[in-house]
């Protein structure tokens, strides 16, 4: 089938898939994954080693220019999926947010003010005092269980001290009236080597494969999306080991995972640059119940990069690298050292819209 064209009517947005025996109207909803890069506000918590920005610390982070940094992520967030949807994400994952207050003020910039979203955090135990959350259109979805679920890790040298991480914060819900789990993870740092850190990132995919695996228990027909910065490529063993994420949809059984992000990352793409070279750390991976073929509910259409050109530094020596907000001592205006991730769910539309 051949995409042809758009209607976009109220919100109702529907793709019309035409070929010689049919034409069908689909709705569509984007779900997407944004690593936010230390969005801290400016006050101190002694609680958590956020020092650094602080207007006294010393990134100089003011309060001018946390405002900057949150206009910026709004104005990303509600571009994600807008062309073709008409509007911001119905969901979207975030990661490296300092506390709840960083994401009311987020939620009530200009740009997404009006999309009315839900906020589901924890403070998490990590040292940093960063965070995962998912932001939700509240006239789109309705949270029905949540909760975040530590990770229990421990240090290389003394396997008696736990090395505090994130959570992983699970969400189950009604999307426009059909259940759904998502799953926002941002896995153990490289700090260290890839190689010395790679246990940390196979026990927080253990801890991810164990949620989903219950979930399966439960429904095996469960939709169900893990997404996050993973800290590892889909091709890393923490993903195709553990997780089992398969790179071909066609290949994937009942209670099986898809990761679409791979044959990008095969073919080059990238969603943070290090030395020259690209790294996919961020991905969006579905159970298998998203992939069938009936579209009278929500199915998997495809996944993207949000890498518009206004994401990449314009110039000098990491040009085109993510524009990250924080480089050589300062504020540099940008956005984030990571590109965001996406997905789009369809599904048929019960009347075809006006074409208004």
């Amino acid at each position: 089938m051949k995409l042809q064209y758009l209607f976009i009517t109220l919100f109702l947005v529907s793709i019309t898939l035409a070929s010689a025996q049919e034409k069908k109207t689909y709705k569509v909803n984007t779900i997407a994954f944004y690593n936010v890069e230390n969005l801290f506000d400016f006050e101190d918590d002694p609680l958590t080693f956020d020092d650094d920005r602080t207007p006294t610390g010393k990134d100089h982070w003011t309060e001018e220019i946390y405002n900057a940094k949150l206009a910026n992520m709004a104005q990303v967030i509600s571009e994600i999926g807008s062309d073709v949807t008409g509007t911001a994400p119905a969901l979207i994952g975030v990661c490296e947010t300092e506390n709840r207050k960083v994401l009311e003020d987020l939620v009530n910039q200009e740009p997404l003010r009006q999309k009315d979203y839900g906020i589901i955090q924890f403070d998490s135990p990590d040292r940093r005092g960063i965070d995962v959350a998912l932001l939700y259109q509240k006239k789109l979805f309705t949270p029905t269980n949540y909760e975040a679920v530590p990770l229990y890790i421990y240090d290389d040298n003394d396997t008696t001290k736990r090395v505090y991480t994130r959570d992983q914060l699970v969400v189950s819900g009604m999307l426009d009236g059909e259940k759904i789990h998502l799953i926002v993870n941002h896995w153990p740092s490289r700090s260290g080597g890839e190689a010395r850190s790679r246990p940390k990132r196979i026990k927080a995919a253990q801890l991810n494969k164990k949620i989903i695996d219950s979930l399966f228990s439960e429904d095996p027909y469960a939709k169900i999306i893990t997404m996050g910065d993973f800290n590892d490529d889909p091709t890393s063993p923490s993903v195709k080991e553990i997780l089992e994420a398969k790179e071909d949809r066609e290949e994937v059984k009942i209670k099986e995972l898809y990761n679409p992000m791979e044959e990008m990352y095969r073919k080059g793409l990238g969603t943070l640059a290090w030395r020259d070279g690209w790294n996919l750390f961020d991905q969006m991976i579905v159970s298998s119940e998203l992939l069938k073929k009936d579209y009278s509910s929500y199915r998997f259409y495809k996944a993207g990069i949000y890498n518009k050109t206004y994401l990449a530094n314009p110039k000098g020596r990491y040009k085109g690298y993510p524009y990250r907000s924080y480089a050589d001592g300062g504020y540099t205006g940008g956005y984030s050292d990571h590109f965001p991730v996406y997905l789009y769910l369809i599904k048929e539309a019960e009347d075809e819209p006006a074409n208004d």
